[in-house]
């Protein structure tokens, strides 16, 4: 981040540079015209016979003068610039390192491996709407993907479309169509839809009472869970005279619920098909963003202390990273005596008083038949021991 930032100051100060230049341009080259059209009319109104007074002469000469220094100066300013320029490559090379290639493992992306990526590269090409370079992938890879697997997104993607262009008709139609899921997850999307389109009506005036009051009764679904914002609802209609714009019920047309309600769709429709919010592919590589400068450091204190055999463990990474709390997916324990993340072959274990620690530990502080808790005074046999599951 540090490096992002230093190198931004440098950009900033080329373009403070590059935006002062142009003004300094164009005010230079306003006034020389100006100068030198005020010239030109004097000598038209001075002159004799085809020839030059002195004076007139001499404030020719001062004319070229001013002109070639103007032209020095802003040629001298040009090149400043470049050389601003030529400061941000520098901080870039200085503050990042173009060879990211020392950080991989060799023959991490075997037959399988690749496959999978090639997966989820097409299911993110199919959640951003791009269905030809989606197909087209497929194609060259060789991977075979089921129409099932694609309907879903080109249904999404239009839906999310029509959204944007604030048409509810086709989100209003799936989610009455998926109601009964929907409710089960406890979901307020359809509800939302139908206010987003009572409150359309409304922006009518008194043309649209009759079918506004109409439409209301979709919202009898509803009622229970949405008593108070249906009552705002309906409080609205008696301002429709006058328009909701000038009423108290001007919060009613806030703009920012179109683009909320577009993230709820995205939200509970991922939900309903068992699909993260998120695209894996944008997770992994926001994540490797933030993990590759700790990797590019601990890979050249390697290199420089000579410590062979710590990078060889494909399972693992040599350090932790922290990812921040954005990319938690997952419960993660560790065990509180050695320190260390609990795993497969090393899962955390209940003992008998109910504190947990790890099989690793367990194995060390296990003394003859008696294990005492590090946390209790209490004695009890290591065999007692659960393996817990978060």
């Amino acid at each position: 981040m540090d490096q992002c930032v230093t190198v931004e100051r440098e950009l900033e100060k080329v373009l403070q540079k590059f935006s002062g230049y142009g003004q300094l341009c164009e005010r230079s080259l306003e006034e020389l015209i100006q100068y030198a059209g005020g010239l030109r009319r004097e000598i038209l109104q001075t002159e004799q016979d085809g020839d030059l007074s002195g004076t007139i002469s001499l404030v020719m000469t001062q004319c070229c003068k001013r002109i070639k220094d103007t032209v020095q100066k802003l040629a001298s300013d040009h090149k400043d610039i470049h050389s601003s320029v030529s400061r941000v490559g520098k901080a870039i090379d200085k503050n990042f390192d173009s060879d990211i290639s020392s950080v991989g493992i060799d023959g991490c992306w075997q037959a399988d491996s690749q496959r999978i990526l090639n997966e989820v590269m097409v299911e993110h090409f199919f959640r951003q709407g791009m269905l030809d370079v989606a197909e087209e992938l497929c194609q060259e890879s060789g991977l075979s993907i089921d129409q099932s697997q694609k309907e879903p997104f080109v249904e999404l993607n239009r839906i999310l479309e029509a959204l944007k262009v604030r048409v509810l008709r086709p989100a209003l139609e799936w989610a009455v169509s998926n109601r009964e899921m929907l409710m089960a997850q406890n979901s307020s999307l359809e509800f939302k839809l139908h206010r987003l389109y009572f409150i359309s009506l409304l922006m009518g005036g008194t043309a649209n009472q009759r079918e506004a009051l109409q439409y209301a009764k979709n919202f009898q679904p509803f009622a229970l869970n949405h008593q108070k914002d249906i009552q705002v609802l309906m409080g609205s209609l008696v301002y429709l005279r006058q328009g909701i714009e000038n009423s108290p019920y001007v919060h009613l047309l806030d703009a920012n619920q179109w683009a909320d309600i577009c993230d709820i769709f995205t939200r509970d429709a991922c939900a309903l098909l068992g699909l993260s919010v998120e695209s894996p592919l944008s997770v992994s590589f926001s994540a490797g963003c933030v993990a590759l400068p700790a990797l590019i450091n601990i890979k050249a204190v390697i290199e420089q202390r000579q410590c062979t055999g710590v990078w060889n463990q494909k399972d693992e990474l040599p350090i932790e990273v922290d990812l921040g709390k954005k990319c938690w997916y997952h419960s993660i324990f560790a065990c509180p005596i050695l320190r260390q993340q609990t795993t497969d072959n090393n899962p955390p274990m209940k003992l008998v008083c109910g504190h947990i620690i790890s099989r690793d530990a367990l194995n060390k502080m296990f003394n003859g038949s008696k294990l005492k808790c590090p946390y209790c005074p209490m004695e009890q046999s290591p065999g007692d021991a659960k393996q817990i599951f978060f």
